[in-house]
């Protein structure tokens, strides 16, 4: 679940992805939008005048691993030899896994199970097909997640739309909605397909969505109608998610509570070219500036990189000094249900008031 996305989330720690991966990769090429973009891509804006703040450092606790364990919307079924086998509500999917480097626990019989099974071009810039060994399944079906409905897709990037292992964040930020008792303002940055958003505005909040892809908002307004929830305040954006912040900044909006899941790589809808490495601290920084002043929390996810979660906990540190709270870091990972083994999504960092 990026603004420059639609995603592609594969989980194996990589080197940001080739240019040209931007219009083929959701989540892992950053996948700004799937189309091309038209004309000259548009400048970057100047670089962020970063300087270190003053002030405490936040208090820290990590490592802290998030778990999410099979339930009955979701389930990691088996892993192993390089894919998983995982159950989206009425269906078993087998896709991709680079981090199964183990072999599975269940019988070849139970793989072979499958519904739909993701095959093709599996390569970082490749675009792979579905294959459905019993019957030919449509491009959507209905899911949910705690209680909340949407549709899951089969997409041409392997993925479903739904990242189940994200649940853990958005339980603890509707967790600080219901507890603040009073008007909370959440901005969710590269928001794909809005599961956050719609956990978020039932909980109470009045959300701003931002993604840059055009088709990744119709599809989550799609899953807000679904669910029921077309009442709640939900701004949806097709924007760069750098850009929207800046001018945020300078329009003196504030939230409560930021959620941005970038990618490693990836273009906006102008063509504008984010690097994870590059420009992360100065949207952390741009991040920090547009909370209100009683905040709830900032929550960064890091998908598909090089580097060790103490990397955007050092980072996050240092760009919420001064502001108390704690800072904490680790994994996302989703406990599977055959052998009971974690398999690792991503990293994170959250500072909470």
């Amino acid at each position: 679940m990026k603004s420059f996305r639609d995603r592609n989330r594969d989980n194996r720690p990589r080197q940001p992805a080739k240019a040209n991966a931007a219009q083929s990769h959701p989540r892992e090429a950053g996948a700004a939008t799937r189309q091309e973009p038209q004309g000259r891509p548009e400048p970057k804006s100047a670089p962020r005048v970063l300087a270190r703040r003053e002030g405490a450092l936040p208090a820290e606790r990590l490592p802290l691993i998030l778990e999410v364990a099979p339930n009955a919307d979701y389930a990691l079924l088996d892993s192993g030899a390089g894919q998983k086998l995982e159950q989206y509500g009425p269906y078993r999917i087998v896709r991709p896994e680079g981090q199964a480097i183990w072999q599975p626990a269940l019988p070849a019989r139970d793989w072979e199970r499958a519904d739909a099974i993701f095959t093709g071009d599996t390569d970082e810039e490749g675009i792979g097909r579905w294959r459905f060994p019993k019957t030919p399944l449509g491009e959507t079906w209905p899911m949910k997640h705690d209680g909340i409905d949407y549709l899951g897709r089969f997409t041409s990037f392997r993925h479903v739309g739904v990242f189940p292992e994200q649940a853990s964040h958005w339980d603890h930020m509707a967790g600080l909605i219901m507890a603040a008792r009073r008007p909370v303002k959440v901005l969710n940055l590269f928001g794909y397909t809005g599961l956050a958003s719609l956990v978020a505005a039932r909980a109470g909040a009045e959300v701003t969505h931002v993604d840059a892809s055009k088709k990744a908002i119709g599809w989550a307004r799609e899953n807000q109608e679904m669910a029921g929830l077309a009442s709640k305040p939900i701004r949806w954006i097709v924007e760069d998610a750098v850009k929207f912040a800046e001018r945020e900044e300078r329009r003196g909006s504030r939230y409560d509570i930021v959620l941005f899941d970038p990618p490693a790589y990836g273009r906006g809808p102008k063509g504008e070219v984010w690097h994870l490495f590059d420009d992360l601290p100065g949207l952390t920084d741009l991040c920090r500036s547009i909370l209100t002043p009683k905040p709830l929390a900032v929550v960064l996810t890091a998908y598909s990189i090089r580097a060790s979660f103490f990397a955007i906990h050092a980072l996050m540190r240092d760009t919420f000094a001064g502001m108390g709270g704690t800072v904490e870091s680790g994994e996302l990972i989703i406990r599977e249900k055959s052998a009971g083994r974690a398999l690792s999504t991503s990293l994170f960092s959250r500072w909470v008031a």
